[in-house]
């Protein structure tokens, strides 16, 4: 029959998991780190999930597919909660799988030197950062995860010094930081962007959402994109 179904492009697709919390039918998994539908019969169509994805990679379409089946979904949802496991968020995302980093015995902090903290402005949260803030003005910016200072010691020294730094969560912050940092690089003269996100698949909203306002913006800004490991291993993307 010919209804409406939700429609993923994997090519935008960031893996965050977003959109498997969002459909209450459990018709989305994470396959190969990308979202995908796994049976027409669990997909009402109506598209709860679009709006939790952050990239816009969940689109709706009209399409030939196998009616929905209420009672299929019920049987799908009682097997998932027969297996979950509580120590797993439901998203399954590879960023909250637990493990252990083994690390060599940490110096005393006697023995460990301060280089101070390299923040040039308040607020640093980029949802509560102020478009017109002045501090923006030629200013070389830092767009960071969250994680990136404690996964990334010398994160300060390295990464934050001589830039103002904006630091969020894709997943966990809920907003588009694309129309914010659209309307930062279009309002100022932002000199360079540099991008440190950590490895995991949620914190590519981050990088696309600087590269979307990049493009938006009109402006040939020098940036780049650095990944930090979840063990503090450091490279450039």
């Amino acid at each position: 029959m010919l209804r409406k179904m939700v429609s993923i492009d994997e090519e935008k697709c960031n893996g965050c998991g977003l959109c498997i919390k969002a459909c209450h039918e459990g018709a989305l998994q994470l396959i190969d780190g990308k979202a995908k539908l796994i049976s027409d019969s669990y997909c009402d169509g109506l598209g709860a999930c679009l709006p939790d994805c952050p990239t816009g990679a969940i689109t709706i379409i009209e399409r030939e597919a196998a009616p929905f089946d209420e009672e299929a979904v019920k049987r799908h949802l009682a097997n998932i909660n027969s297996q979950a496991k509580p120590a797993e968020l439901p998203c399954g995302c590879p960023g909250t799988h637990a493990k252990m980093i083994a690390r060599q015995t940490a110096p005393k902090p006697s023995e460990v030197k301060s280089h101070g903290s390299e923040l040039r402005q308040w607020p640093c949260q980029l949802k509560l950062v102020p478009v017109n803030a002045p501090y923006f003005d030629n200013a070389h910016l830092l767009v960071a995860a969250d994680c990136t200072a404690f996964a990334y010691a010398n994160l300060h020294a390295d990464f934050m010094r001589n830039k103002i730094t904006l630091i969020g969560c894709p997943k966990l912050d809920g907003v588009n930081y694309a129309d914010k940092l659209t309307e930062i690089l279009k309002t100022h003269e932002i000199k360079s962007v540099t991008v440190v996100r950590m490895e995991v698949p949620c914190c590519g909203g981050l990088a696309h959402a600087v590269t979307e306002a990049l493009s938006r913006s009109g402006k040939m800004i020098p940036w780049r994109i650095v990944v930090i490991g979840t063990d503090g291993t450091i490279r450039e993307d």
